[in-house]
């Protein structure tokens, strides 16, 4: 068993190249083999989101709080809050983030692929895809 303590995991900034605004992280898990397993709180300031990106294994989120947005391809953009769970199924290309006049907190919980990947991540989410109408 080990105890992870929050000094011993810094929240650190999303990466501009995978986030659009300010985002931030916190580890939640990143277990070692076998365990494939990651988890993060994300914390999305107004108008901040993710570019356009699949997860191989799927992707859970759980809205923590505030008001988001989220959009399949080809879909509709939707509003999540608090409370709401949204199951991304393997290799969904897809985007989420706060709403342009809220933050929004999510869990993220994904598993990596037998090559540790986690993520494949593809371009920015323009300003018009972000400002469509949600659903």
């Amino acid at each position: 068993m080990k105890i992870l303590k929050p000094e011993d995991r810094p929240t650190r900034p999303g990466n501009p190249e995978y986030f659009t605004g300010s985002v931030w992280l916190d580890e939640v898990i990143v277990n070692q083999p076998p365990s494939r397993l990651k988890a993060f709180r994300v914390s999305f300031t107004p108008g901040a989101r993710t570019a356009w990106h699949t997860h191989p294994v799927g992707q859970t989120l759980h809205v923590l709080a505030g008001t988001g947005l989220i959009q399949l391809q080809g879909q509709p953009v939707q509003i999540i809050r608090p409370g709401d769970t949204v199951s991304i199924l393997p290799n969904e290309l897809h985007w989420h983030g706060a709403s342009p006049n809220h933050t929004m907190t999510h869990l993220a919980l994904q598993e990596a692929d037998e090559a540790g990947t986690d993520a494949v991540w593809s371009q920015q989410v323009t300003d018009e895809e972000y400002l469509a109408t949600p659903a």
